[in-house]
């Protein structure tokens, strides 16, 4: 399958996994339109990636169907179609359950959980006249629960049965629809800064290759929930 020219959506992709799913993506020779919540990040992160031809940068807040409706809109104005859509955005907060504020978990709700709902609402149409591709980033939280993230656990267990059950509804439309569930990413994820001790940690391009080798599967066979985690975890 040649991926020249064809588009990507990538929220949440204007740092961390999503930028590095964007290079690599570009890299391979497709056209990317990447959002997050500020226009001006975005349209920095989309200088940062270069060809200013093939890269679009989108103020979108996923949490608002209004918003992903018009980076969509946008994306097919500028392009002309849209073939992949990565939903990434994502936020956590961590904290044991009876410090968990309300307004933390409501921002992972509607962020990971919602968001990814408006992400795909708001392009289905499009991927069902390129017969497109449905990606989103999840985590292995989503199906491995521990202690201070009941609000994370929450949103990214309901991404994934989200991811699963949308698949069943649109392979109809030869739309393929996979979960991809990292675990340790060197990213800026809760504010993290990456740093040279976190090379152990899987990197954000190799997130980005993982969604080559999915868009390069041969259409009859679909990996539909994948789980990556690094090879050998930090000594502590």
């Amino acid at each position: 399958m040649s991926l020249k020219n064809k588009v990507v959506y990538i929220t949440g992709g204007t740092k961390g996994i999503g930028l590095g799913m964007a290079k690599v993506l570009l890299d391979a020779g497709m056209r990317v339109a990447i959002s997050g919540r500020n226009a001006e990040t975005a349209q920095s992160a989309a200088q940062e990636l270069g060809d200013t031809s093939k890269v679009l940068g989108l103020a979108s807040d996923v949490s608002k169907l209004a918003d992903e409706e018009a980076a969509v809109a946008k994306i097919l104005e500028t392009f002309g179609q849209l073939d992949v859509v990565l939903a990434n955005a994502g936020v956590g907060h961590f904290a044991p359950i009876d410090q968990l504020t309300e307004e933390a978990w409501h921002q992972m709700i509607d962020t990971n959980l919602n968001g990814a709902f408006h992400t795909l609402k708001a392009s289905v149409e499009a991927l069902k006249v390129s017969g497109g591709y449905y990606i989103t980033i999840a985590s292995l939280a989503g199906t491995n629960f521990f202690a201070s993230a009941a609000g994370y656990n929450a949103s990214k267990f309901g991404v994934v049965g989200f991811t699963q059950a949308a698949m069943l509804d649109l392979r109809q439309y030869d739309i393929k629809v996979s979960t991809i569930m990292p675990g340790s990413v060197s990213s800026n994820f809760n504010n993290h800064v990456p740093s040279e001790s976190d090379a152990w940690k899987i990197q954000p391009e190799d997130i980005g290759q993982i969604v080559l080798d999915l868009l390069k599967m041969n259409p009859r066979t679909l990996p539909s929930k994948i789980e990556v985690r690094p090879t050998r975890p930090d000594k502590k």
